[in-house]
């Protein structure tokens, strides 16, 4: 699969120390919400590959032999439209950065989806505000990978 380049944007500064310590600790990968999912599933008997750079979308959680991915997402960050979404928010300050940003999140998960689809794999999509109810989550896990 060809890379694609992409502009590099410049981040607005930082309004304030705090600000800039928590955004430098965002992480791509071992997120917290990925590391339950993963735990949850370790402890459920399944073992996975991560990050697999060779499918679309380099999903967090991948079985090979079952052609099946896993993607965990933050509610903010991949702006979760569930109304129902306790952690859905919005940044209330440099729109004019924020907004194409997440956009642009947003259309790349929308393509990554569909390619993922195209090569004949399934994919699960976990959000971050679904970690609530651990019951829940297992039975939806279970269900994708046992599913054919």
């Amino acid at each position: 699969m060809p890379r694609v380049r992409r502009s590099r944007l410049i981040s607005p500064p930082a309004s304030s120390d705090a600000v800039r310590a928590v955004m430098r600790a965002n992480k791509k990968r071992d997120t917290g919400p990925e590391l339950v999912v993963r735990r949850m599933l370790h402890e459920l008997g399944y073992r996975y590959r991560l990050h697999a750079r060779d499918v679309p979308g380099n999903p967090d959680i991948v079985f090979r032999r079952r052609r099946k991915a896993i993607f965990v997402h933050g509610c903010f960050w991949h702006q979760h439209q569930d109304q129902s979404c306790p952690l859905r928010s919005h940044p209330r300050s440099n729109l004019t950065y924020w907004g194409p940003k997440f956009q642009r999140n947003v259309e790349r998960d929308q393509a990554n989806a569909r390619l993922i689809n195209d090569l004949g794999w399934r994919a699960l999509l976990v959000w971050e505000c679904e970690l609530i109810d651990n019951n829940r989550l297992r039975a939806k896990l279970i269900k994708f990978l046992e599913s054919p």
